[in-house]
Formats: C-alpha cells, structure tokens, sequence
C-alpha cells in the first residue's frame, strides 16, 4: 500500500540551472535563441535536401533524418524549460516527465542508429565505389531508416516499462533543466537495484553497439584509404566524410563525456550542465557543420535564397 501511494506523485519540480531570478530572462532569451537556431538550421537542410535534385542520394537521405531527429531532441527538452521560465514555475506532470525522458531516449537512440547507418554508408562510398548506387540503393535506405527508428521505439518503451515500476516520494525535486533517466533513478524511494542493472544493460546494447558500429566501420575507411598510393586521393577520400566524423566525435564525445562525469562528480548541476552539451548545442551545431564543411549543401542553401529572394 505504501509502494502505491508513492507512485502516484502527480509532479516533478524541475530546478534547471539556477534560481537567482535575474538570470531568468537572460536564461529563456538563450536557449529561446538557441532552439530557434536548432530548428531552422535543421529545416533548412531537409529542405534542401529534399528540393534539390543534385542531393538526392543515400547520405543525403539519411542526413535529412538526422535532422529530424535533431529537431526532435531539442524539441523534447527546450519548450517545457521556456513555458517554465515564462510562467515563473519550475513543475512539469508525472505524465509529462514520463513523455519526455521516453521522447529523448526515442531520438537520442535514433540519432545513435543513423550515425551507424551513415558510417556504413561512407565504408559502402570508400571501400565499394563501384557498387555503391548498386548496395545503397533506395530500398535498403529506407529499410535502414524504418529499422532504425523501430529500434529506437523498441528502446524507449524499455524504458517507459522500467521508470513505471520507479516509486517517488511527494515533493520530487529534480536538479536538472529536464527530466533525466538518471535523475529520476537518483530519487527514486523504491529499490532500484535490480532496474539499474537492467538500463545499463539496455544502454550497452542500444549504446554501445551502434558506437561499435561506427569504431568498424572507419577502421574499415581509413585502412582503405591509407591502401591509396595518391596523397590527392587520400584527401578526397577522407573529406567526404570529415562532417560526419566531427557530428559523431561531438554526439558521442558529448554523451560519454557527460555519462562520464555524472560517475565521478556529485554535483547535479554540473551533470545538467554537461547535459547540455548533447541535448542542446549538438543538435544547433549539427547543421552548421554539415553546411559549412559540405560544398552541396552550401550550393543547395545557395540556390534556395536566390529562389526565395
């Protein structure tokens, strides 16, 4: 009877960053400014990519996805913490809570996947050039998009069915900007013992085996290309994929990074903080990324402001 009464907490006081309440304004301007970039920055790519015929192939494809998912992510996190600032409250609903930590793990694990599948779409690029259009073609393409995005469905409703056996006691204050998985953990009044043992499981497979994926794959690429006599073809080789692998050193330096520092440090704040760092600026970097250092991207982006204009 005890157990049940905890379970019905109706809601979460999220503490985010600070509560001196001068900072509030600056605090919504930054990340309201913050997610306005995130989302445009991503859109223009999907649009990009989806006008222009010169962009129509797999990496394309699935770096329109990776927009979305991106889009997704910060979408997830940002609004709720915007409501809050605006409406002077810091609480979010049990329901709510739960919808966010599974919308995160749903698109943090699809972003993971289809960071996989373009690393093995550059191995496919590098290694076979010839076969290329032949392998990646449209129907695998999208079967590894709908695979991926099972998966990830697959992963966040582990989740949901192991934080709805969590019990909390009334009054849960997270020190977060959001609901985190292993806050929640943190605060739990129910033995958490066994659900720890089964998330970092779930984490190793679902994290730790696209990561694996992406190791393979580029120790494939860079045994090709180092196979190549030409210092040119070595060069070219290798910038076709040099935005993928600043988006992957970011997504997943960031994430062990933070994963990492929440082990060793006792400091909430500082883990939200290091939450950031993935949940916000990797999304908004993402883009610029891929815009800057992609010459068709720039040519689409280009020729989409001289239609517009």
């Amino acid at each position: 009877m005890e157990t049940q009464n905890h379970t019905r907490v109706s809601e979460f006081l999220l503490l985010g960053f600070s509560d001196d309440p001068d900072l509030q304004p600056l605090l919504f301007g930054l990340f309201l400014s913050t997610y306005l970039v995130t989302v445009l920055g991503n859109l223009l790519i999907i649009l990009a990519v989806s006008s222009d015929p010169h962009l129509h192939s797999p990496m394309y494809f699935f770096l329109s996805n990776l927009s979305l998912a991106d889009i997704g992510i910060s979408t997830t996190t940002i609004p709720k913490m915007l409501v809050n600032f605006q409406m002077h409250s810091k609480s979010i609903t049990y329901a709510g809570c739960i919808a966010q930590v599974n919308f995160f793990v749903l698109f943090a694990c699809l972003e993971s996947l289809l960071l996989t599948v373009m690393a093995y779409d550059r191995l496919v690029a590098i290694c076979h050039p010839l076969y290329y259009l032949v392998i990646m073609n449209p129907r695998l393409c999208g079967l590894l998009v709908l695979a991926s995005l099972s998966i990830s469905f697959l992963n966040s409703l582990l989740h949901y069915l192991v934080i709805t056996q969590l019990a909390f006691c009334a009054g849960v204050e997270l020190p977060h900007y959001f609901c985190e998985f292993s806050q929640l953990f943190n605060l739990s009044c129910s033995d958490t013992s066994i659900s720890r043992i089964l998330i970092h499981f779930i984490s190793i497979i679902f994290g730790g085996v696209p990561l694996s994926g992406v190791l393979y794959s580029y120790s494939r690429i860079i045994s090709s290309i180092l196979r190549l006599s030409s210092l040119g073809g070595r060069y070219k080789a290798f910038s076709t994929c040099g935005s993928h692998l600043s988006v992957v050193c970011l997504f997943y330096g960031t994430g062990i990074g933070v994963y990492t520092s929440s082990a060793l440090s006792s400091s909430p704040r500082k883990s939200a903080v290091g939450s950031m760092m993935y949940s916000v600026v990797t999304p908004m970097l993402n883009p610029f990324i891929y815009s800057l250092r992609n010459k068709d991207i720039k040519s689409a982006l280009w020729r989409i402001s001289h239609r517009v204009a």
